[in-house]
């Protein structure tokens, strides 16, 4: 293979990682699933190499297992990694606030409050998956407004973990709790209000925190992702 071929398979099983871990965040491929190299490879219009590869980039991040002789599957996280990372997450996102708070714009404020707005609207269809993705964009909005790289990248590496609660503990809590549990983070941003907006993420994970643990202790979540 010369030096731009192997390049070019680089380049497109990266792309069909990206693909596939956007595709699992946004729960096309639920845990558990199994990931099918032929088929992907079918659907994406390319051979079964990169998606082989992008397999192996999935397997390193911790979203998909792949086990000899029965290939590859979305990974279950257990209750206890979650939370571990939504802990990590709440510090990173309160850094956020303060980084971001001094450096919004009239229009930065608008794209968030429409997120807020898509979440509600959600919430009366009785959308759940939809209110996942408006709460997922609001929260990324925040950690890019932060302006901050490193910062962007540690969080992002927690993504996988932070949107399957978020994705699985959704069918079990009100939608409408969901989205007006943001309504006060948007309130101090618009204020610019640092320790306020900090004490509002703050605030919102552990509530967040408080709606996972009933939800699992009243048995909503599925039993094989509790600490084993």
């Amino acid at each position: 293979m010369s030096v731009d071929q192997g390049v070019m398979r680089r380049v497109l099983a990266d792309q069909v990682k990206e693909r596939l871990l956007q595709d699992i965040l946004d729960g096309r491929y639920l845990p558990d699933t199994r990931l099918v190299e032929l088929q992907i490879a079918r659907e994406l219009g390319t051979s079964q190499a990169p998606v082989r590869e992008a397999l192996r980039g999935l397997e390193a991040l911790g979203v998909v297992e792949i086990t000899p002789f029965r290939g590859a599957r979305v990974r279950r996280p257990s209750a206890t990694e979650i939370l571990e990372a939504y802990a990590v997450r709440t510090e990173l996102e309160v850094l956020a606030c303060r980084l971001a708070v001094p450096r919004l714009s009239g229009a930065d404020l608008d794209a968030l409050d429409g997120y807020l707005e898509e979440m509600r609207r959600a919430a009366r269809a009785g959308d759940a998956h939809a209110v996942a993705l408006a709460d997922a964009g609001l929260h990324a909005r925040i950690v890019r407004l932060s302006g901050n790289g490193a910062l962007e990248r540690v969080w992002r590496g927690l993504e996988p973990f932070s949107r399957t609660l978020i994705t699985l503990i959704l069918p079990g809590a009100d939608p409408q709790w969901t989205a007006d549990l943001h309504a006060p983070i948007l309130a101090a941003l618009r204020a610019r209000d640092t320790e306020l907006a900090a004490a509002a993420i703050r605030r919102h994970f552990e509530e967040a925190e408080k709606m996972a643990g009933r939800l699992w202790g009243e048995g909503s979540y599925p039993a094989s992702t509790r600490s084993r």
